[in-house]
């Protein structure tokens, strides 16, 4: 079945930096595309970042130049590298697939951003 382990959360100041690992299994991760989610407390889940199977990349524009998306096909892993980290990036962060009509997510990792 398809898994989707996210880590690396914590607890970071303003201007510190984290990285988000998501470990996929049950499916072949080099054929796919995968994002990165994150859901802020009383907000709606939104897209952060995607890396195609050819490593394009895209952003939202808050995180554009501050995170950078990548992929390891040998371990099957997705990457978010974060800087500059500000106070408004404090959310869940969720590691997404869509293998066909279907959504597959993990279980998140928290990423508190204050001093």
């Amino acid at each position: 079945q398809v898994q989707l382990v996210e880590s690396g959360g914590g607890l970071v100041q303003p201007g510190g930096s984290l990285r988000l690992s998501c470990a996929a299994s049950g499916f072949i991760f080099s054929i796919e595309s995968m994002t990165w989610y994150r859901q802020a407390p009383g907000k709606q889940r939104e897209l952060v970042a995607t890396i195609s199977t050819s490593s394009r990349t895209n952003y939202a524009d808050s995180v554009k130049g501050r995170f950078t998306i990548s992929r390891d096909n040998a371990k099957n892993t997705v990457y978010l590298q974060m800087n500059s980290l500000k106070p408004e990036d404090t959310a869940v962060y969720y590691c997404n697939v869509q293998l066909g009509t279907k959504h597959y997510w993990g279980q998140g990792t928290q990423v508190t951003v204050s001093s």
